[in-house]
């Protein structure tokens, strides 16, 4: 069958001298045919493998891209969200500042109208004394006028005695009589005086209840806004594990000089206990104390993440397979892999205690915070600080690389709490809340 297809063929090469040919048999004929049509086959199956490659390579870069929009868009959504918080909270401070102003002022007033209705009721009180003593005297002058007229009548027998006395007499009847009317005159001013001091602090009560009433829904608003504003901070420290009342502590301890307690309301009480005004106020100011205290540690605690730019995770915190050793070991930090280059941000205020090479973690940089926190950046291409320097959150420090053990192009990123490593992750996601 073989020979019948494919029959033998002969190659004949001629040259000057001589002719030669060259023998094809069927054999040698299936076999050029089967090697070229694997050829053929392979070179099809290399085009489309190269084809394939170029989508895919192609379809990559279109998600990496995407990705990276989107990532630079939520980075932009929460730098708006932080500089709204931020300036609502500013706007909050300033009205709260100019209510305190104002309650200052209407406490004053209130303080400046009781003195007065006070003044006038000893004033009443004066008055009214006067004239009980008045009329007393009044009636004591009757009785002795009757008295008197009772003896004259007795010693004489009758009233009109000699004219001396009687001319003395009469004088005697209108002095007391002037003095009565006097009397009765001064009387009727000060009832009506005393009507008017009595209205005059009936209004000042209820100018004074008014007055109360304002202050109360000014005070209830303020204690809204310090409720809103206190409870997203006090939720991100206990995500993270962090006693809030230590950190004021720590905090207190340690302040230097950014921002400052909020001095409580001064008023005199004249010994008697804090009137319910001053008691709110005083708290509100506490509550707002501690709000910058809390704000204070939060900048102060690596909340931030390390890497902006776009990134994968590669290996999170806790036990895996060492990539270079394959043992099981414990990993205590988190992977962010991306191009050597890429820049690297510091996550909290502090100072560089060490910038250098060490063993495994490569090109390494170490930044001392607040509150007994540590932060590790490791397997870095290149330092931009150096030992001793202060760093503020934000701050670019390196650069990613692949130095010490390390498979490839990353940052391995550690916080420590005490000098024991704990889970970065719980503190970036929970300054996602804040920053």
């Amino acid at each position: 069958m073989a020979e019948r297809t494919f029959p033998e063929q002969r190659l004949y090469l001629r040259s000057d001298r001589s002719t030669r040919y060259l023998r094809l048999t069927p054999a040698r004929q299936l076999a050029i045919i089967a090697g070229g049509g694997a050829l053929f086959l392979w070179a099809i199956f290399v085009t489309a493998a190269l084809m394939v490659n170029m989508f895919s390579a192609g379809s990559a870069s279109q998600q990496a891209a995407m990705r990276q929009q989107d990532y630079e868009a939520r980075l932009e959504s929460l730098s708006a969200e932080r500089d709204k918080r931020a300036m609502e909270t500013q706007t909050a401070q300033e009205r709260f500042y100019i209510a305190l102003d104002q309650i200052s002022a209407q406490q004053t007033a209130l303080l400046a109208s009781e003195d007065r209705r006070k003044e006038l009721e000893t004033g009443i009180e004066v008055i009214q004394r006067t004239l009980r003593k008045v009329m007393k005297e009044r009636d004591r002058a009757a009785i002795q006028s009757d008295k008197l007229l009772a003896e004259l009548q007795a010693a004489t027998g009758n009233v009109s005695t000699q004219a001396g006395e009687a001319e003395e007499i009469e004088v005697t009847l209108d002095y007391l009589n002037s003095a009565l009317d006097q009397t009765v005159d001064q009387r009727d001013r000060m009832v009506s005086e005393t009507e008017k001091m009595e209205r005059k602090v009936a209004d000042l009560k209820h100018d004074a209840k008014l007055q109360e009433e304002r202050n109360q829904r000014i005070f209830s608003r303020l204690e809204e806004a310090v409720a809103v504003s206190i409870s997203p901070l006090e939720r991100l420290f206990e995500g993270v594990g962090l006693s809030t009342d230590k950190l004021l502590d720590d905090v207190k301890a340690g302040y230097s000089g950014m921002g400052g307690p909020l001095t409580p309301l001064a008023v005199s009480t004249k010994g008697e206990p804090e009137d319910p005004t001053s008691y709110r106020a005083n708290q509100i100011l506490a509550d707002m104390d501690k709000i910058n205290m809390l704000r204070i540690a939060a900048e102060r605690v690596p909340l931030a993440i390390p890497v902006k730019s776009s990134f994968r995770f590669t290996s999170g915190y806790g036990w895996r397979r060492h990539p270079t050793a394959g043992t099981m070991r414990m990993h205590d930090g988190t992977d962010f892999a991306a191009g050597v280059g890429t820049p690297i941000y510091a996550t909290g205020d502090g100072v560089v205690t060490f910038a250098g090479w060490a063993g495994g973690y490569g090109r390494v940089i170490k930044i001392r915070h607040a509150m007994g926190f540590e932060t590790r950046y490791a397997h870095l291409a290149k330092f931009r600080v150096q030992k001793g320097q202060r760093v503020s959150r934000g701050d670019r420090i390196g650069d990613m690389g692949s130095s010490g053990r390390s498979t490839g192009s990353h940052l391995h990123y550690e916080v420590r709490l005490g000098g024991k490593s704990v889970n970065p992750m719980k503190f970036i996601k929970a300054g996602r809340d804040v920053f």
